[in-house]
Parts: C-alpha cells; sequence; structure tokens
C-alpha cells in the first residue's frame, strides 16, 4: 500500500485540467483516492470530467473566479440552507483573493472555520452588518474568522451558554483583538439573511497590526504550509491511517457518513494537508484543539494531530454504540419478559390454575371476613360488600383502585367482636401488682375493685383512668401491669405535642397517604377489641392549624360516645366501649376540663424514704446488677450507701433517678472487674457438657416439657419465675453458694480448670460500696440538708411546700429594715408570684389583728418596715398555701420570739383569720419527714386527705389539724397548749 502510495504521490499536487479524459483516469487511479472513494461507497465514476478546485490554491482569472463564485453559489442555492451549517462541507471556487491583505475580523465564538468549509454566525452588531453587506456589493465578499480565546479562570470544556457570546458582541477595538486568536481564516461572505452571515473559509491568515476599531478591522498574512515530501513513507502511511480510521468512524456514526455526502459533491484537489483539514473540521474535538490544527502549518504533525482528535472520535462512537445496544438489550429483555408474564398468566388464567389481581384480592378480603362474619357488624359488613363489588369495576392502574384497596384492607383486618378472655382473678392480679410495684397501695385498691366489679358481672366495662404524679413514679408501667392482670393485650401511645386531630381521628380518605387514627391502628396492631390503651403525657397536648386534639379525646374518652366511635378514615362506627383507657399526667391542672371530667383520677404522690429503700434493694439494684452481668457475691452495697444516695443525690418523688445513680455505681464497679482480670462469661466445655445432659435426660425433659403445654402451669410458672423478684434473687443465690457442693459430690467431672477458676474467684476481692466510698462512683452530692436550721431562729418558720417533682420544703424569713412612727410598710422577694404577694399582704393585715388582741401596746407593725423573704430567689414560686406561715414569721419577730422547734405548717388564712384547705397533703408530709419534721400543722379540711395515707408515711408524727390561726398561734408560740392531734 505504500509504494502504490509513492507511485502515486506526484498526483496529489496536481490540477485538474480543462478536462482531459487521461488525468480523469489518472485521478482514480491514484491510491488515496481509491481509498476516499471507499468511504463513499465506490462511486468513483462521479469525478470524471469534474472540475473543482480549492479557492487557496486557485490562480485562475477573474472571470474564471467569477465563474466559480456563481457556479458555487448556485450549487449553495441548489442544496437549499441546510448546507448553511458550522462544518458543513467544502465548496469549490476560483477566485483570486492574494490582494486581501486587510480584512474585517469576524469573532467566532464556538469552533474555527477551516478552508473549504462553510459556517454561519450571527452579527448582533448592525454598524458591523452594514458593512459587510455594502462590502458584498462592491465585489469585495472578504473578511477574516477568528476563534475567541476563553475567559481567564473558565474551563473550555464547560459549556457557558449565551452568557460568553453577549460579552463579545459586547467589546470594541483592542478589546475585541485582545480575545481573539492570532491565527484563522479568510473567509468569503456567500449570503447575508437579515443578522445570519454564511460564511466560507478560504486560507489561513495572521493578523499583524490593527488597522480600525470599528468596526474591528485588522492587517493579515496569508499563511502557507511548509515544505514537505510528498514521497515519505511516514506521510504516507499516516495519511492511510487517517482514512483508515475515518472509515471505521464512518461505520458507526451516522453524523460524519452527511458530512462525506456533502464532501462527495464537492471534493477538490486532494492533498495531505487537505486531509488533515477535513477530519479536524469534521471531527467534534474540542475547540482548542481544532485551533491547534489549524495554527499548525508542519503537514506531518498536522496530519498527528488530526489522527488523535478522530482516533478519540472512534473511541466515542464505539462507547456511543456499546451503550446503544446495553439499553437496546435491557429494553428488549424487560419487554421480552413481560410478554411471557402476561402470556402465561393468560394461560393460567384459562386453565384455572390462577386469577387475576382483582380476583385475588377479592378472594383474600372474603376470607378475612368469613372468619368474623357472625361477629362482625351488619352495617360493616354492608360496607365491605360495596366496596368488593366497587373494587371489580375498576381498573387496577387507577388510583380509586389503591383507595379502595387499602380501604378494604383496614376494613376487614380490624377485630370486630373478637374479645380477649379475661381474667378476673382478684388474688392473681394482687400477686402481680406486689411483683411489679412496691407500695401505691391506693392505686392497686382502685384496680383490685375495678376487676371485682367484673367478676361479680361477667363482664368488664371500659373506664377511663388517669394516673397523676410526678416523673418516674411508675405511671406507665402500672398501667402495663394492669393489661398483665386482666389479661388484656397493652398498646400505648403519647400524645404528648401532639397538634393534630387527624392524628386521633384519621385522614379523610380523598387525602393522598390517607391513615386512620392511633385507635384504629391499636386495634390492628393487638388483634383484640377490649385491650388496654395507655395514653401517655395526656396534660401536654398541643394545639395547632389542625385543630384541638384535646376536644377530639372528648369523644374517644367518653363512655356514652365512643360505643360508636367514628374514625374518618373507615367512616364506620366502631365500639370501644370495652377499651380500658389509662391516661397519664404529670399535672392534672393542665388538663382541660371537659376532658378531666370524663377521668377518674388516682394521684401518685411519690416514694418516701423507705419505700425508695426496699424499690432500690429488691428491684432496681437487682436487675441492673443482672444487666452488668454482674455476680451476687462479688459487689455488696450496703443499706447506709442507698439511704445516702436517696438523700443526698435523688430526692425526687420518683425513682428513675435512683435508678440511673445505680446503674453509674454497677458500671464502675464491672470496670473494676474487668481490671482484675474477672470474666464471667460461661465456659465452651461447661456448655457443651450442659447441652449433652439435656439431651440425654430423654423421659424427664419429654415429661417436663408436656407439663408446660398446660395454660395455667404455663401461666403460673411465668408469674412466679420471671417476675418475681424475691424468688429470682433467692434462686440466684442458691445456685452460687450449692454449685460447688454439687461439683465435689459429682463423680470425677472436675478438672483442673475449674479448680483454678474457684482459686482466681476466692483470689478476687469483693467490691463493696459503702457511704463512706460513695463518692468515688457517683460524685459529689448534689443535694444539702433542707433543714437549715436545728432551731428556728426569730422570725423564720418552716412551710410545705408542692412542686410537680414532689413535695418541698421552705423558710419564710422576716426581718426589720427602718423603724420610724408611722413607717410600717411591708418588703416581699424571693421571685413570689402574685398570690404568694396577695398571701403576703393578707398575713401583713392579720398579723397585725392577731398582735394587737395578744399585745395591745406593742405598736411594732405600725412603726417598722419589714422585709420578708422566701430562699431560692431563683426558683419561681406561687401558690395558696403559705398565708400562715407568713404570719407566724412576722409574729415571732414582731414578739422576738422562735416558734417551736421541729414545725412545720402550711394552710391559707383569710383576713378574718379562717383556716383554708390546700393540696399535696401526702407530698408535703413526705417533705416534712425527708427534714426530720416531727410536728406538723395542716387545715382542719384536710384530715381526710391526710387519714388516707399510708401507715408507713403518717408513722412518728404529730399533726394538728386546725380551724383558726388562733389554733396554730397557740401552737408555734405556747408549748403547753394542743389541738385535734393525729
Amino acid at each position: 500500500m505504500l509504494r502504490a502510495a509513492a507511485a502515486a504521490a506526484a498526483i496529489f499536487p496536481a490540477r485538474f485540467a480543462a478536462a482531459p479524459a487521461v488525468a480523469a483516469a489518472e485521478e482514480l487511479r491514484s491510491p488515496l483516492l481509491r481509498v476516499i472513494g471507499t468511504l463513499r461507497g465506490g462511486r468513483g465514476s462521479v469525478l470524471l470530467g469534474r472540475r473543482a478546485r480549492f479557492c487557496s490554491n486557485s490562480s485562475a482569472s477573474d472571470s474564471e473566479a467569477a465563474a466559480a463564485e456563481a457556479k458555487a453559489e448556485d450549487a449553495t442555492a441548489a442544496e437549499g440552507e441546510a448546507d448553511s451549517k458550522a462544518s458543513s462541507a467544502i465548496v469549490p471556487t476560483s477566485t483570486n483573493i492574494d490582494d486581501c491583505l486587510s480584512v474585517i475580523a469576524l469573532p467566532l465564538p464556538h469552533r474555527p472555520l477551516f478552508p473549504g468549509f462553510y459556517m454561519p454566525i450571527y452579527v448582533k452588531d448592525q454598524k458591523l452588518l452594514q458593512v459587510l453587506i455594502e462590502n458584498r456589493k462592491r465585489s469585495a465578499p472578504y473578511a477574516g474568522a477568528f476563534l475567541v480565546k476563553d475567559e481567564e479562570g473558565t474551563d473550555p470544556n464547560i459549556v457557558t451558554g449565551s452568557d460568553s457570546e453577549k460579552s463579545i458582541d459586547d467589546l470594541k477595538g483592542k478589546d475585541l483583538l485582545k480575545r481573539l486568536h492570532e491565527v484563522g481564516t479568510l473567509v468569503q461572505i456567500t449570503s447575508i439573511q437579515g443578522d445570519q452571515v454564511v460564511l466560507l473559509g478560504h486560507r489561513r491568515l495572521r493578523i499583524t497590526e490593527m488597522v480600525e476599531e470599528d468596526p474591528l478591522t485588522v492587517k493579515v498574512d496569508h499563511l502557507k504550509e511548509n515544505p514537505y515530501n510528498k514521497d515519505d513513507d511516514v506521510m504516507k502511511a499516516t495519511s492511510f491511517e487517517v482514512i483508515s480510521t475515518l472509515r471505521e468512524v464512518l461505520r458507526t456514526s451516522s453524523l460524519w457518513k452527511d458530512h462525506v455526502q456533502t464532501y462527495q459533491q464537492h471534493i477538490g484537489d486532494f492533498n495531505y494537508q487537505r486531509l488533515a483539514d477535513f477530519g479536524a473540521a469534521i471531527s467534534g474535538a474540542n475547540k482548542l484543539h481544532c485551533q491547534e490544527v489549524l495554527e499548525e502549518l508542519d503537514v506531518y504533525r498536522r496530519l498527528k494531530l488530526t489522527l488523535e482528535l478522530i482516533k478519540k472520535e472512534m473511541e466515542i462512537s464505539k462507547l456511543q454504540q456499546a451503550i446503544a445496544k446495553a439499553i437496546e438489550e435491557k429494553i428488549s429483555g424487560d419487554q421480552r419478559r413481560y410478554l411471557l408474564n402476561e402470556q402465561l398468566k393468560a394461560i393460567k388464567k384459562e386453565l384455572g390454575l390462577e386469577t387475576d389481581d382483582k380476583t385475588a384480592l377479592s378472594a383474600k378480603f372474603k376470607e378475612r371476613i368469613e372468619l368474623k362474619k357472625d361477629k362482625c357488624p351488619p352495617h360493616v359488613l354492608q360496607v365491605i360488600e360495596e366496596e368488593l363489588t366497587k373494587l371489580q369495576l375498576l381498573e387496577a392502574s387507577s388510583s380509586e383502585f389503591s383507595v379502595t384497596r387499602n380501604y378494604l384492607d383496614w376494613l376487614t383486618v380490624l377485630p370486630w367482636g373478637n374479645y380477649s378472655d379475661e381474667n378476673f382473678d382478684v388474688h392473681h392480679a394482687q400477686k402481680i401488682l406486689d411483683e411489679d410495684h412496691y407500695g401505691l397501695s391506693d392505686v392497686k385498691e382502685r384496680i383490685l375493685e375495678f376487676i371485682a366489679v367484673g367478676k361479680l358481672r361477667g363482664t368488664s366495662q371500659g373506664k377511663i383512668i388517669c394516673l397523676s404524679g410526678p416523673p418516674g413514679v411508675g405511671k406507665t408501667s402500672i398501667g402495663r401491669s394492669i393489661a398483665r392482670a386482666l389479661n388484656r393485650q397493652f398498646y400505648r401511645f403519647s400524645v404528648g405535642g401532639l397538634a393534630d386531630v387527624a392524628e386521633i381521628k384519621g385522614h379523610r380518605r380523598t387525602y393522598v397517604g390517607a391513615m386512620p387514627g392511633k385507635m384504629v391502628q391499636c386495634l390492628k396492631s393487638v388483634g383484640t377489641a377490649n385491650p388496654l390503651v395507655l395514653i401517655d403525657e395526656i396534660d401536654k397536648l398541643g394545639k395547632g392549624h389542625s385543630g384541638d386534639p384535646a376536644s377530639a379525646l372528648l369523644e374517644l374518652l367518653d363512655p356514652e360516645q365512643n360505643v360508636n366511635f367514628l374514625d374518618h378514615y373507615l367512616d364506620v362506627p366502631i365500639d370501644l366501649s370495652k377499651v380500658l383507657f389509662v391516661c397519664t399526667a404529670n399535672v392534672i391542672e393542665m388538663i382541660p376540663n371537659p376532658l378531666l371530667d370524663r377521668m377518674e383520677i388516682i394521684a401518685i404522690a411519690g416514694y418516701i424514704t423507705d419505700e425508695k429503700m426496699h424499690i432500690a434493694r429488691d428491684y432496681l439494684e437487682k436487675n441492673t446488677r443482672q444487666a452488668c452481668g454482674i455476680k451476687p457475691q462479688q459487689v455488696e452495697v450496703t443499706d447506709a450507701a442507698l439511704l445516702a444516695l436517696i438523700e443526698n443525690y435523688c430526692r425526687e418523688a420518683g425513682v428513675r433517678n435512683l435508678q440511673k445513680q445505680i446503674e453509674k455505681i454497677y458500671r464502675k464497679i464491672a470496670l473494676q472487674l474487668v481490671r482484675q482480670g474477672v470474666s464471667n462469661e460461661p465456659d465452651q466445655e461447661s456448655l457443651s457438657v450442659t447441652v449433652s445432659e439435656e439431651s440425654s435426660s430423654g423421659d424427664s425433659t419429654t415429661a417436663k416439657d408436656e407439663i408446660l403445654k398446660d395454660p395455667a402451669v404455663e401461666d403460673a410458672s411465668v408469674a412466679n419465675n420471671v417476675t418475681n423478684p424475691a424468688s429470682e434473687e433467692a434462686n440466684e443465690v442458691n445456685l452460687t453458694t450449692e454449685a460447688p457442693k454439687e461439683d465435689s459430690t459429682s463423680k470425677g467431672n472436675k478438672d483442673t480448670d475449674g479448680a483454678a477458676e474457684d482459686a482466681a474467684d476466692k483470689a478476687i476481692e469483693k467490691v463493696v460500696v459503702d457511704s463512706s466510698n460513695l463518692g468515688d462512683f457517683v460524685g459529689k452530692p448534689v443535694f444539702q440538708a433542707e433543714r437549715i436550721y436545728e432551731q428556728t431562729p426569730v422570725g423564720v418558720v418552716m412551710g410545705l411546700a408542692w412542686t410537680a417533682m414532689g413535695g418541698s420544703t421552705l423558710y419564710i424569713e422576716t426581718t426589720k429594715v427602718e423603724e420610724g412612727e408611722g413607717k410600717g410598710a411591708l418588703v416581699l422577694t424571693g421571685q413570689l408570684g402574685d398570690v404568694m404577694k396577695e398571701s403576703a399582704q393578707i398575713a401583713h393585715t392579720v398579723g397585725r389583728a392577731v398582735l394587737l388582741e395578744k399585745e395591745p401596746d406593742n405598736q411594732f407593725f405600725a412603726n417598722w418596715k419589714l422585709h420578708l423573704h422566701v430562699p431560692a430567689g431563683s426558683t419561681p414560686k406561687d401558690g395558696p398555701s403559705a398565708g400562715c406561715t407568713m404570719i407566724t414569721s412576722m409574729l415571732s419577730l414582731a414578739m422576738g420570739k422562735p416558734v417551736k422547734k421541729d414545725l412545720a405548717m402550711t394552710g391559707e388564712v383569710t383576713l378574718t383569720g379562717r383556716i383554708l384547705p390546700i393540696g399535696g397533703v401526702k407530698e408535703k408530709t413526705i417533705a416534712a419527714r425527708r427534714s426530720a419534721i416531727k410536728t406538723l400543722i395542716f387545715p382542719a379540711a384536710n384530715k381526710r386527705d391526710f387519714d388516707e395515707l399510708a401507715s408507713n408515711v403518717k408513722e412518728g408524727l404529730e399533726v394538728h389539724f386546725v380551724d383558726t390561726y388562733g389554733e396554730i398561734y397557740d401552737l408555734a408560740f405556747q408549748s403547753d397548749a394542743g389541738t385535734e392531734t393525729s
């Protein structure tokens, strides 16, 4: 092939004569043109007798140039406006343009224009456009086309859109010249239509200097290729590789085939440099790479650059073909699979082996409701039948089909008339409640009363119980214990912060993503129509733009209305009368009154120190020790440590923080044991021995399994072994103490490893937690003693307060500020609320009257300005129960007498001296016991509340119940006087 190219190399620079047949035949015999003919499909005869030249190599006369230009224009018009596209095709011309040494510079924003190719551009500058039109009329239709440089800091591979074009249109003169590449193309203006100018490239130019700024006119030099050896084998080989690569690309790219078809009509004097220009012009390479080809005057280097560009184009074409093939295979495979599945469904349907989706869904829904048909209400059955009929008429692809399907799914899955068998055994319930909770006798008594009523009636009725109390007293766990005692399913959901009524009543089915409310979801989850539903944090309901959930709960929690509870989604009445509702709240005053009226309130005040000791020892410590994997013989927490933990770290009413502190202690103990080398993980050998012994037990194991199948025995075993802390602890101790004895009596099963492990356990010292080292485990004490004075000084009296966290003691302090006749006044501090401020003013008035009665000559209140303060000023305080304490504090200061030792009081005083009842008797009593107060004063109206307290709470207290302040005065300042004592 190289030899053939060498023999025909002389043909390339030859120009076509006036149409000699021999020259045409020689042209067809050229190896390069034969390859190009192969690219075109072998139609070499088209070139016979054709006269065509490249404009840059022309030296014909002006008349011949005009004739060639006319032919080119005629060909252009015949081919239509489609040939005006970028990089269209080579067009023959024979105009002499060597005299074009000064041209108007036209910017090309996207790609350079190669000689012999068309390119349309848009000229927005009207002045420039008018100059081009006038030049064309004067038979000087020539200009220079130069590629625009990219702005600094921009990526040439990123398309920036029309913004760059606008910026180029705004540039003039030197600014525009700086943005143009020096090397461009001399172009002929072939046509102008509106602002569209069609350019035809002729030869390469280089800008030398600027002649005029507007429009930009520059002087140019005409560039010619460097001389080269057309017989060089490397040159020929490179050109053949370019042609071969072009042929490969043409097989895969339809875009390039269009270029070649246009090229067939306008091919001229084909040589090496034209081949390089042709390949670079029709490639989709980056504009800077094309500009590099345009600027290259060395023909061999230009061919190499073009070869690189079209090689990349070939790789892109192959990648495009691979992507198209993969997508086509995927699509055809999916279509084939879909058609086969549809055919399979049709065949199965004809044979009766399978039904369609609608039939299968209807059968599933009918099967569900058939099991509950006897218990399902008639109005629900009617709705289900109507929806099933509707489902058969709908198309599976419609949105209404999905809505109806979901609606039927909810209707048929609910447990219509399905009730769990309740356990009305009072003794069983008492046992479970005692196992799960220590104390709380009033709460347990109310639950047992409910169970007893159900026992006598034979069925239970839905009730609404509200457990109120501070955090951590066990309200939620009590609800779970009630469900276990009654053998009811348990479901809990919290309404804290709930602000959407749809969470309670459900959404309308017309909404996208509609769902039923919480109660319908509850019934589906538990599978029975009589569960125990715990509504947590009911005092923290929100209120937003979506309605008032508290009002929506009225229907749910009203026994007269929830028989026909209507959920917006289901739109059929649901009977919730058998549901037992248990609500929890911290502050019942935050519950709306209409909702509170429907509940039975059971107050859980909190735990005293003795109760916390029992809970910590019997429940919290044991569970925490097991959770940490620590054996009882490895640790000892003394009663003194627990007592110090309760009094100095965990004074709140509940035991949640106490549990956290105990967990903290045991985590540190676990770390100490691990650092000493202790590992309580079971040995693999002992596990294998245990498994073998269990497998060899045979009949005894089978008999045990048969016994456990009895539900009564199983329930008893669960109740005794799983939830009884005392029995679990006893069993654990027995196991740890009897294990060595069993090993010593076994027949040769004890090996040296077991002896070594026992010796290691003995060597490890037991961890003892006492009050002396408690700080090493939980840090410094959080609380200090609430009791500041052993004997309160003059003007200081201890009162009792109630908080959301339980009860608390606080001191009322009064002191003298300024004396003067008629200067009697009162100053208040301690961040007191409006109610306490009014109580202080009433106390000042009543104290004045009492002092006038007891000591008529004492003018203390008239002549002294007083300052009354309640310590802990950072804590807001308010409430109607501090009046009697304030009066006593003022009178103590006025008479100069301290009150009785170990005395605390609470109660509100009227202007006539009557004592009004207060709340929080239990919390205040617990606070007094915590501060070692022995004598308490309560309003007489609260005697019933005090009598209901547990005996361990009242034990050791001297409590006085008073109706007037005169009785308090006698108790506080006269030790020999007394009143009714409990």
